[in-house]
């Protein structure tokens, strides 16, 4: 046989093997009941490019979106602003409620944890960093306490110590308000074994009423067909990394969820596709039902309230699909959501979930970089705004970033903002419209 007959022969048996994953990996996305996913571990290393299903050309997605081909993502400084530059003065609230600087100089601050003994720890994503601000009621000295690490976004806090996921990576960090000045980092990532990709790589994480740990790892593309046991999904496990077991697929980039506080339910937000156009699909608020752990969430076949996918196409698409509780806007990149329980604010915030419209790169006219609420009945959400003048609407550009939210014992809220690297609190004083 000749040289160049063994090489078709070979590149024949590739693209077979291929196409073969490929339609299996379909198959695997189209579950029949939302029911929970055993608890087997999915493989860490990465799937070899010639074993990838077939992705969408990105060109030619952005040429029939007719979007405009200079829309790109917004890049994270790794300076702060000066706490006299924060844009205080453009944020417009309800009646009653105020906003001020909690903390600046946290460049790129994205999720916020106060830790029992009062210190507050912030993450970066793209910034590698994890900062601890001492005394935050008082001095907010803050510390960079580690650096380096891959997009981590995700923290918590379980017996006194520091928990980061850093996209494949999970690192526990004992006693940790004990030891800011040299914290003592432990990799516990081998039990997680988390899919190490990059895109829509940086983790959300909590841990649940169940003491469960929840991580999210989202689809590693804009939009393509992908193992549902490795992305696309919200896992739990025991704290150790043991047992896991996934409670929603279908997701393609959560970066926030919360559990409501009288049904226990867990909601979650979830970012539409880019490239299909200025108005969307929407983004949406999720809820996972008592009963229907495992559901399927629709990506990336099905999107918003029902939007078949104009590139991953199957029959009946959004057959079996759970449709969202409420729409979020398009591309509006809602991410962080907190349930507020304080009594500080109204009494119809009470239970009410407040949530961080990060903003839109993949749109000619910028939405969201807001905070709206999301009223629950039932199985459905009322969505309303709740800070907003945060776009420059000449120039066309956002002016905060919000990103995650935390209730303080007084009853004030916390959001993160990562455009300026600042931290602001939400209060509300007026008694007469307390009531």
């Amino acid at each position: 046989m000749s040289a160049s007959l063994s090489v078709r022969a070979l590149t024949a048996s590739v693209l077979a093997i291929a196409m073969s994953v490929a339609n299996v990996c379909a198959q695997a996305q189209a579950p029949t009941a939302a029911q929970a996913t055993p608890a087997a571990q999915p493989p860490t290393p990465a799937t070899p490019a010639y074993l990838m299903p077939m992705l969408p050309d990105p060109k030619a997605m952005a040429a029939r979106s007719n979007q405009s081909p200079t829309l790109s993502g917004i890049p994270t400084s790794p300076i702060a602003m000066a706490a006299d530059k924060l844009p205080l003065d453009k944020m417009v609230l309800p009646p009653g409620f105020k906003v001020e600087t909690f903390v600046s100089g946290v460049a790129g601050a994205r999720m916020i944890y106060l830790g029992p003994k009062g210190t507050l720890f912030v993450s970066t994503a793209r910034l590698g960093r994890i900062y601890a601000v001492k005394d935050p009621f008082g001095k907010k000295e803050v510390m960079t306490i580690a650096q380096g690490l891959t997009l981590p976004n995700g923290i918590a806090m379980k017996d006194g110590a520091l928990i980061v996921v850093a996209n494949s990576k999970v690192f526990r960090y004992d006693a940790i308000e004990d030891t800011l000045d040299k914290p003592v980092q432990t990799d516990i990532s081998e039990k997680f074994r988390l899919p190490g990709d990059q895109m829509h790589g940086w983790r959300y994480i909590a841990f649940g009423p169940d003491s469960k740990l929840y991580i999210a790892a989202g689809a590693y593309c804009n939009v393509c067909e992908l193992n549902p046991g490795i992305n696309g999904n919200i896992r739990r496990y025991d704290a150790d990394g043991s047992n896991m077991e996934i409670v929603a697929r279908g997701v393609r980039n959560t970066v926030g969820f919360d559990w409501h506080p009288v049904t226990q339910e867990l909601w979650f937000t979830d970012n539409g596709r880019d490239w299909a156009g200025n108005e969307g699909p929407e983004d949406e608020l999720n809820r996972i039902a008592k009963g229907k752990d495992g559901a399927f969430f629709g990506f990336p076949y099905c999107h918003a309230n029902g939007i078949p996918d104009p590139d991953i196409k199957r029959p009946d698409p959004c057959v079996g699909v759970t449709l969202p509780a409420a729409l979020l806007g398009p591309h509006a990149a809602a991410i962080g959501m907190k349930f507020y329980t304080g009594s500080m604010f109204p009494a119809k915030y009470r239970n009410v979930a407040f949530i961080a419209r990060h903003g839109s790169w993949n749109r000619e006219i910028k939405f969201g970089y807001d905070i709206v609420t999301a009223t629950i009945d039932g199985g459905k959400a009322k969505v309303e705004p709740f800070m907003s003048g945060l776009i420059d609407k000449e120039k066309n550009v956002g002016l905060v970033r919000p990103v995650d939210f935390l209730q303080l014992q007084d009853g004030s809220l916390l959001f993160s903002d990562e455009l300026n690297g600042a931290i602001y609190r939400i209060s509300y004083s007026d008694a007469k419209l307390r009531k």
